[in-house]
């Protein structure tokens, strides 16, 4: 029972919602032109049959050809993140190894830097 209410509330709403768009003049005059239109197309098409199905596979033809770009670009994108993914450890690595060598010089030319000004220290 719940549901019938549901459903009759549904359709009461859209009626009274639609009936109150109505009342303005620029909502009444797009819906009747864009009504003529539409009644005029489907006159058209049902007169030019052939028309409308060449129109439709147009259209099949450009939303297939769109899909198979969007697939082709999205595996390219998939390989460039797997790339990546595979990619940033090695940095990482190397960035380690770098600093680490970095370190590694830095002590080493203190000790090499330190000797000369202990030694221009003791002949002065």
């Amino acid at each position: 029972m719940s549901e019938n209410k549901l459903l009759n509330g549904i359709v009461c709403g859209a009626i009274i919602g639609g009936a109150l768009t109505m009342l303005d003049k620029k909502t009444r005059n797009a819906v009747i032109h864009k009504s003529r239109y539409m009644g005029n197309q489907i006159q058209y098409y049902s007169k030019n049959r052939q028309e409308l199905k060449s129109t439709l596979e147009d259209q099949v033809t450009k939303w297939k050809s769109l899909y198979e770009q969007f697939a082709s670009d999205a595996t390219y994108l998939s390989q460039k993140v797997h790339e990546v993914k595979e990619i940033t450890p090695q940095v990482k690595t190397l960035l380690t190894d770098t600093k680490e060598a970095f370190a590694q010089s830095k002590e080493e030319y203190k000790t090499i830097v330190e000797p000369e000004s202990e030694e221009n220290i003791v002949k002065q």
